[in-house]
């Protein structure tokens, strides 16, 4: 891949998984976080659905992989974004997405015990112990004011991130060797959770999303268009070209674009230590993207 195109793709993945922190926030004050997940779910499957259709890679003969994909569907989707949405409810969305810097240590930890022909190398440990450090400097996780937010929002933020890690192996393990095009993948891990979705959610109440503008259109188009379709779009194509474990890195971003928009929004300050661990951060995405050499193996 053109290395500014990774840039590119890296960089929007980032702007869209961190803007989400804030739009989740907002709607989870006026409708239930399952609500939430079947509205972000459904107008996020249709556009990439109709696309998929149009380039037609849609096929009857992938359907014998209909267990992975709705494992995917669960791990990668529903249960998720369940609990990003749950702990947005109770975190300050700077907060939230702060600790959502969990996910890449969730991955690595879970990639080396289950997919065992993993190679690690001097780069990866390097750019996982810089990375993190980061993710640790903005999360501030022995500032009591972290405890103060909500021990319970913690707790759903780290499950989720644990669970989507999860899903990263998952895709490296059993998506991948596939080789299906990324649109049907999206397609697929989407359309199987709007199913599940649509027989579990309870709809009362669910018209209150249409009560607030600007909260109805950044669940449609910040959490359903950009934040779901677009992003497993960008992702799927990013496990394509890099592999499950190179582009699950994309989640070092989004801690440093919910702090910025939890400042503009919300008031949050963002410190000289928060711009240092920014650094931090992206000198582990540069460094676990690199490309080992034959004597940085271990």
């Amino acid at each position: 891949m053109n290395k500014y195109m990774m840039v590119f793709i890296f960089s929007t993945l980032g702007i869209i998984w961190g803007s989400n922190f804030i739009y989740m926030k907002w709607a989870s004050e006026v409708i239930n976080p399952i609500q939430l997940v079947l509205v972000r779910v459904l107008f996020g499957f249709i556009p990439i659905f109709l696309y998929a259709l149009i380039i037609k890679v849609i096929k009857i003969a992938h359907l014998k992989y209909s267990f992975h994909f709705f494992m995917m569907s669960l791990l990668g989707t529903s249960i998720y974004y369940f609990c990003f949405i749950k702990a947005s409810s109770l975190l300050l969305s700077g907060v939230a997405g702060a600790l959502s810097g969990s996910i890449p240590l969730f991955t690595f930890i879970l990639s080396f015990l289950l997919i065992k022909e993993n190679k690690i190398n001097k780069s990866m440990i390097m750019g996982l112990i810089i990375g993190f450090c980061g993710v640790i400097l903005i999360a501030k996780p022995f500032n009591e004011s972290i405890f103060q937010t909500n021990l319970e929002g913690s707790f759903y933020i780290i499950l989720g991130s644990l669970i989507l890690g999860l899903s990263f192996v998952y895709a490296q393990k059993f998506i991948s060797p596939l080789k299906i095009h990324f649109a049907a993948l999206t397609s697929y891990q989407l359309g199987f959770a709007l199913v599940l979705l649509l027989i579990l959610t309870p709809y009362e109440g669910i018209l209150n999303l249409t009560k607030h503008t600007h909260v109805l259109w950044g669940s449609i188009i910040g959490l359903g268009l950009l934040g779901t379709g677009l992003a497993y779009l960008l992702y799927y194509y990013l496990i394509e070209k890099l592999g499950a474990l190179s582009a699950s890195s994309a989640t070092y971003l989004p801690p440093v674009v919910a702090l910025f928009i939890a400042f503009v929004f919300v008031g949050e300050d963002i410190t000289l230590m928060d711009c240092l661990a920014t650094l931090f951060i992206f000198a582990g995405v540069f460094l676990i993207n690199k490309k080992p050499t034959k004597k940085g193996n271990l």
